[in-house]
């Protein structure tokens, strides 16, 4: 369902109040991609392709988490496919509308509008929440989900996302938009200008100011205790996100605790019962903790064994409320002060 935004933004257009509409939303020659309004204030940009008609579709909960790297067509699908075909929103913090096209090309929408905040004060806006409000598809972009906290944490914003899980709309997202969909994120607030948290910093010392996480934020469904993290083999993240178990371990977040690590062009579709699928090219790490750490404290490097990991390839599946798949490889990671080891020999 959505109002028709493309009729408020040529009025502000032509009233001369700021906001810039750099094309009108006509019917597409057949064959051809319908066109895209570009709405700028200075708080968010705005690109809505389509039809700015109000439209309502059944709609199918679930979750699409990606790891990064080259987009799913498979998990577009499944995202399109659970939206019944209505109005899919994008919400970021830099880029443009670069998912406009991609999804129009992949089924049949209604339309695709992507929101770039560019501050915390978008998260206030009344047209931005209307177009949240009524989305049959939301879908988080990659980039810096630092941005993400400080922009939309404690707003109207973060409640429009809880609602649109509760109406069972479809919630997906790639890299920095899957690390807020856990209910531990792992925020990147301390990175500043230089590389993401690595491994070997994280295990070194896993209360290093790096080591940033953030446990309430999103309350997705099947989410709890879990965290997750992306780009896991060519980044060589494990490291890294056993180093989040272990907080979440001994600050008392969770016991046990859960990790979702997705793979660099890599997808997990969770339906509304926890059930599971991976799709793409590479595999999921799904890992749950079954010991306390021997040493978790500033300054020294992480000991704690009891990883029990479950590494799940494309085509198979994961039960999220079972912790329990098929078509994959159990075997235990340990760390002996910040040195990971596996019990099957090897970490991935």
């Amino acid at each position: 369902m959505r109002t028709a935004l493309t009729t408020l933004i040529l009025t502000a257009a032509l009233a001369g109040l700021g906001t810039t509409a750099s094309s009108q939303t006509a019917p597409a020659p057949a064959g051809q991609a319908p066109a895209t309004v570009h709405r700028t204030t200075p708080t968010y940009d705005d690109y809505l392709t389509g039809n700015s008609a109000d439209v309502t579709t059944p709609t199918k909960g679930g979750l699409q988490l990606e790891g990064g790297g080259t987009d799913i067509d498979d998990a577009f699908r499944w995202l399109i496919a659970h939206s019944g075909g209505g109005n899919i929103v994008v919400i970021r913090a830099s880029g443009a509308d670069g998912y406009n096209p991609y999804i129009v090309k992949l089924g049949h929408v209604a339309s695709v509008e992507s929101i770039v905040f560019k501050s915390r004060e978008a998260s206030f806006d009344k047209d931005v929440l209307r177009a949240l409000e009524h989305a049959e598809a939301l879908f988080i972009a990659g980039g810096d989900q630092s941005n993400y906290v400080k922009y939309w944490k404690g707003t109207p914003v973060e409640d429009a996302l809880h609602a649109l899980a509760k109406r069972s709309v479809p919630i997906g997202g790639t890299s920095a938009g899957l690390a807020v969909l856990g209910q531990v994120a792992y925020t990147a607030m301390n990175d500043g200008d230089g590389p993401s948290l690595t491994s070997a910093v994280a295990l070194a010392n896993p209360y290093i100011a790096q080591v940033a996480l953030e446990h309430e934020f999103l309350k997705m469904p099947n989410m709890a205790a879990v965290v997750t993290d992306s780009h896991v083999g060519p980044r060589d993240r494990l490291g890294r996100t056993l180093v989040f178990l272990a907080r979440m371990v001994t600050d008392g977040w969770a016991s046990p605790a859960r990790a979702i690590a997705v793979d660099q062009e890599s997808a997990v579709l969770v339906e509304t019962d926890g059930s599971a699928t991976v799709v793409g090219k590479a595999p999921t790490y799904f890992i749950e903790t079954t010991a306390k750490a021997a040493v978790c404290k500033p300054g020294a490097p992480l000991t704690m064994g009891g990883f029990k990991t479950y590494r799940v390839p494309p085509g198979g599946t994961f039960n999220l409320k079972t912790w329990s798949g098929t078509g994959g490889t159990v075997y235990v990671l340990s760390v002996d002060a910040g040195v990971v080891s596996s019990s099957s020999g090897k970490i991935y």
